[in-house]
């Protein structure tokens, strides 16, 4: 009799502790959105729909730059221009309170009169709060294929 209490005992033991490390990861595509309504927000000069997609602490490391919201809307407001964004190459992984994403990003600007296109290899995390999904960090830097050496 005592030795089934103990066996009832470490068996629910066991299956506590083994259930808790099986929480479903949160879906991927939720952090999806949250990174395209923050670009959605640089496209239409949105500020409220960038702060909205980001946490308060936000930080952006943009090719060597170190940003956070106010800088980059301050940036924003100096430059007239007109953007189309697009994305690739995502992947992405979430538990259920952080998540962190790679992806490819192509931007074609246009400046007054003047044309510019750029492509980045990036990486976001981003953290559940109360209000849901915001992301706290974000890496940009500049993509491009490395030249061949010469003979």
């Amino acid at each position: 009799m005592k030795a089934t209490a103990i066996l009832t005992l470490i068996s629910g033991v066991a299956f506590f502790f083994g259930c808790q490390g099986q929480r479903p990861a949160d879906d991927p595509e939720k952090l999806k959105v949250v990174l395209l309504s923050y670009f959605d927000g640089i496209k239409n000069k949105d500020f409220k729909k960038m702060t909205d997609a980001t946490t308060d602490d936000f930080v952006l490391y943009e090719m060597g730059r170190v940003w956070n919201n106010d800088s980059v809307f301050k940036e924003m407001k100096k430059f007239p221009y007109t953007v189309i964004y697009k994305f690739d190459n995502f992947k992405i992984t979430a538990d259920q309170q952080s998540g962190h994403m790679t992806y490819f990003n192509h931007g074609d600007f246009a400046f007054d009169s003047t044309r510019q296109s750029f492509d980045w290899i990036e990486s976001a995390a981003f953290r559940k709060t109360d209000e849901g999904w915001k992301m706290n960090f974000l890496h940009i830097t500049e993509r491009y294929s490395p030249v061949a050496p010469q003979k």
